[in-house]
């Protein structure tokens, strides 16, 4: 397994991600999940969190992204997957806001779900390419 691969798709994905969540004003919510409200400290947490959840992209589609095509398909059901766990329910319950699992929490949630399938579709068609060198 090519753990590299992973870590790197998963600090590019995060660095557009991170972007676009700064663009939104979402930098500071992500970083009370560690006790601060600085925009700088969210986006190092959430750069963090991209390297991990790209090193965790590998023992799960690694193998089945084998191409650029095949890795963009399994990067998007991946950042769908993430969308969940991320906002719907990890993020809520490490501010002690319960989970959003419901249409409103959804819906309030929506706009990330564009940048978790960016994340995702940039780490998935970047797999390939780094596991090849």
């Amino acid at each position: 397994m090519n753990w590299k691969a992973g870590v790197y798709g998963g600090l590019i994905g995060g660095l557009v991600f991170g972007i676009m969540m700064g663009m939104m004003g979402m930098l500071g919510m992500v970083a009370k999940v560690v006790g601060s409200d600085s925009v700088i400290v969210g986006f190092i947490y959430h750069m963090f969190n991209s390297a991990v959840i790209g090193a965790l992209f590998v023992p799960l589609y690694g193998r089945l992204s084998s191409n650029k095509g095949r890795g963009l398909a399994f990067g998007l059901v991946y950042g769908l997957v993430w969308w969940f766990l991320g906002p719907l329910i990890l993020m809520p319950l490490a501010l002690g806001m319960g989970t959003r699992l419901s249409v409103e929490g959804m819906s309030m949630a929506l706009p990330s779900l564009w940048g978790h399938l960016i994340f995702g579709g940039i780490l998935g068609i970047l797999y390939p390419v780094f596991a090849r060198k």
